[in-house]
């Protein structure tokens, strides 16, 4: 097979979006002579680093391509597989509902691949946990496979499901869902996105059923804090940690600093080394925005030895604190807020971080999905919550802009 005419590289994928439309520039490159990505490793990258996700799981990448992207495409996600990654997030909703027939078309041309990826989507089963049973073939025929490796529930939080779901992680009914959805074959583990606070982590501890869960992490939680509590009870339960959301809060900050230059690695980079500094992290999920994203993430993961120091983490703390910022990093103050009231403030902060940040104009439909009662601030004292966040996220200027650019 002649080289040049390998399927998809680097440079061949930003030439081909320089030159074409968007939506062309996007589209799988698949064709006849494609040579496959499969067997393009075995001479090129090897796949990442892997740690175990959980006590019963298998090893995973460590760094996992996921989220609602742009640049989402059977393509984008051939070369994710050409760098080495060998684990795909993805949801219903993700891409307008398009980026799980991408999958399903990467599978297609390259069936071989199934045995070695960890796939894993999510749904919204907002009639309760039953509502899995019947999603769960929706998923996997939207993603042309036979099974998940990982079955999500998505966002898991009372904005979502009600004050009661916070006792989801802990019930008879979702332990029942759980046996019954693994028993048939259709997932291998079963467990939820976490959008809400501290107390969703601990229930799936004190559940102990479910083989993981996917929590908005940052290196700079409070240690002993309660965010801290629920994360040691899960991974001494021998739940499967995976973080999300890592770098969600360094839009802002300066890509280089000396202090990391020493190591070969941007602020982003050592971000990501910072997360995994945290040995109960099995994976980051990471929202890949271009290829210079991902190899940069990729790079980040494949030079990963050993944490970093504390202050090395406290020098990234500082740095984050002085930028801008639409997205609390994480904080007890935040937390507490949103498990006090009703109101969304934490889920607007992160939508008008995705219509800033990324671009993602599907921010707005996100917005005004939420019910009026939980985006109405009038009875919030907003600069309250700002003296409480511990990075002090300007509330009171975020929810301004969110109501002038969704509402």
């Amino acid at each position: 097979m002649n080289a040049k005419k390998s399927t998809l590289t680097r440079r061949s994928f930003l030439r081909g979006a320089m030159i074409a439309p968007v939506g062309v520039a996007l589209a799988p490159t698949f064709s006849a002579q494609a040579e496959d990505p499969v067997k393009k490793t075995a001479a090129g990258s090897a796949p990442l680093p892997t740690r175990k996700l959980g006590r019963n799981g298998p090893p995973v990448s460590m760094l996992s391509i996921g989220g609602d992207m742009p640049a989402h495409s059977a393509s984008f996600l051939e070369l994710a597989w050409s760098m080495g990654i060998r684990y795909f997030d993805t949801a219903a909703r993700y891409g307008k509902g398009n980026e799980e027939p991408h999958i399903g078309e990467f599978l297609k041309h390259h069936p071989e691949s199934r045995k070695e990826l960890f796939l894993v989507s999510k749904d919204y089963p907002q009639q309760g946990p039953d509502q899995l049973l019947e999603m769960i073939d929706r998923r996997l025929a939207r993603c042309g496979t036979e099974y998940l490796d990982l079955f999500f529930i998505h966002q898991l939080c009372t904005q979502v499901y009600g004050a009661d779901s916070v006792n989801w992680p802990k019930s008879d009914a979702f332990k029942r869902v759980a046996d019954k959805l693994k028993h048939s074959g259709k997932c291998r583990m079963v467990g939820f996105s976490c959008h809400g606070g501290p107390e969703f982590i601990q229930a799936a501890a004190d559940g102990g059923f479910v083989d993981a869960v996917m929590v908005f992490y940052t290196p700079f939680y409070e240690r002993g804090g309660a965010f801290d509590r629920a994360l040691t009870a899960c991974h001494e339960k021998g739940i499967g940690i995976i973080a999300m959301k890592t770098l969600r809060h360094a839009g802002e900050i300066p890509k280089r600093l000396p202090e990391f230059d020493q190591l070969g690695l941007t602020t982003h980079q050592a971000l990501l080394q910072a997360v995994w500094s945290d040995p109960r992290i099995s994976a980051i999920c990471n929202c890949m925005h271009s290829v210079d994203q991902m190899e940069s993430s990729v790079t980040a993961a494949r030079s990963y030895k050993t944490p970093l120091k504390t202050a090395q983490i406290n020098l990234l703390h500082e740095t984050v604190l002085a930028g801008r910022r639409t997205f609390c990093p994480g904080c007890p103050g935040c937390h507490e807020m949103g498990s006090q009231t009703d109101f969304a403030g934490l889920d607007i902060a992160r939508f008008v971080t995705y219509y800033e940040q990324d671009g993602n104009t599907e921010a707005r439909a996100f917005y005004r999905a939420l019910p009026k009662e939980v985006r109405d601030a009038s009875k919030v004292d907003l600069a309250a919550l700002r003296d409480r966040c511990h990075f002090k996220t300007d509330y009171p200027e975020i929810i301004r802009r969110a109501e002038r650019y969704f509402a």
